[in-house]
């Protein structure tokens, strides 16, 4: 299915029939990608008395209980919530779901303590003026580990907060990245990146969302796409998710 699509008074043809999946899928036990020393994902079939929901086991049907955290066991999707005094939930903040998105690569600047960080320096390179609705960040090196590493306690790289200042000021709703936050593991709880992207607690952007712990392959070119972000339906602050790109072509 071809479709097209007006962007601040561009036109792009999409092929919704090639979809180009970012995220990381859930999957029960040690290998897959975790943060936060929140324990595995569990998958497993409900039992009462002698009945089992598992097929194999003799059961009639496959029937299990999921148990997960959203923020520390794969690709998730938050609003304000993750960090505002009110409760928001992603389900109430995100309403639209399809948004032009451009896709870049930097390498992470080492600091003299240690700490790897995404500069605004990267960002302004990057987009070399484009304002698009989303940003994805794809970080180096861009091994396929990614989407089995464990994060806690290793001081992943993150986003610097001018950087997020630039982001905000660009009007950009939506950021993704492959980093379990745009914030250091450790800061004395002042998540400075996040506060300055939602612009809380002054002026909250309650449209706005931060995705992370996604996984773009390096067969995929930096560049722009049309972005559908998917979620499920939670009244939480997050939710696992689905952030699907589709290339886009500039329309004759």
């Amino acid at each position: 299915m071809v479709t097209k699509i007006t962007h601040k008074g561009k036109s792009y043809i999409a092929d919704l029939s090639k979809p180009i999946d970012i995220s990381i899928p859930l999957r029960t036990g040690e290998e897959n990608v975790n943060a936060w020393y929140v324990s595995p994902v569990k998958i497993e079939p409900v039992r009462m008395g002698d009945w089992v929901g598992d097929v194999k086991q003799g059961g009639s049907v496959n029937f299990r209980n999921i148990f997960f955290n959203p923020h520390g066991n794969g690709t998730h999707t938050e609003c304000v919530g993750h960090i505002s005094k009110e409760d928001y939930s992603i389900n109430q903040c995100l309403k639209t779901f399809f948004f032009i998105a451009e896709l870049i690569t930097v390498l992470p600047e080492e600091l003299e303590n240690g700490d790897k960080v995404i500069t605004k320096k990267h960002i302004e390179n990057c987009l070399e003026g484009k304002r698009p609705e989303a940003i994805i960040i794809r970080t180096l090196d861009n091994h396929i580990s990614k989407i089995n590493k464990h994060y806690s306690n290793t001081n992943p790289p993150y986003l610097h907060h001018e950087a997020a200042e630039l982001i905000d000021s660009l009007g950009i709703d939506h950021l993704l990245i492959d980093l379990p936050s745009v914030d250091k593991e450790v800061d004395g709880g002042k998540l400075l990146s996040h506060h300055v992207f939602w612009r809380y607690p002054n002026d909250a952007q309650l449209q706005r969302t931060i995705t992370e712990m996604i996984y773009a392959p390096n067969t995929i070119y930096d560049g722009t796409y049309l972005l559908n972000l998917q979620i499920a339906s939670f009244e939480n602050d997050a939710s696992p998710s689905k952030p699907v790109l589709y290339q886009l072509n500039k329309a004759l």
